[in-house]
């Protein structure tokens, strides 16, 4: 990691079940990142505006409800309306394989779904920021 890199996780929608998110976070946070987490029933509004006032590098999205062709690319757009261009969008929770097209093409650079390893979403979520500084810096 080239420096510690800031992270919203959130749980955008009315799905109440943020176990894994929470797990998330707090694996991102074990490896060194620094995570905000904004709770449940989050709206994109408010997850966009989280991103723009903590200055983050990404932002980790869960949904569990279904509502995730909505709301995935309803953050992504509420972020780049903001001048948030450079912040990372991933996302997890049940997502169908069919879906996963879509939602990249929507600005979502990697879905992870349930049984992905923890290590897996932190040498991703890692090697992106990375990159990206690299690219900048």
């Amino acid at each position: 990691m080239e420096r510690r890199y800031r992270v919203v996780v959130a749980k955008p929608g009315l799905d109440g079940h943020d176990r894994g998110a929470k797990v998330v976070a707090r694996a991102l946070r074990d490896a060194g990142f620094e995570v905000i987490y904004t709770g449940l029933f989050q709206t994109p509004e408010q997850v966009a505006e989280t991103a723009l006032q903590e200055d983050a590098d990404a932002v980790g999205l869960s949904v569990l409800s279904g509502a995730h062709m909505t709301l995935f690319p309803r953050v992504v757009e509420l972020l780049r309306a903001r001048g948030l261009d450079d912040v990372v969008v991933f996302g997890g929770g049940i997502v169908p394989e069919d879906d996963v097209p879509g939602l990249e093409a929507a600005g979502v650079a990697r879905i992870f779904t349930p049984g992905t390893s923890l290590q897996t979403i932190v040498d991703w979520l890692t090697g992106v920021l990375d990159a990206r500084q690299h690219a900048v810096g």
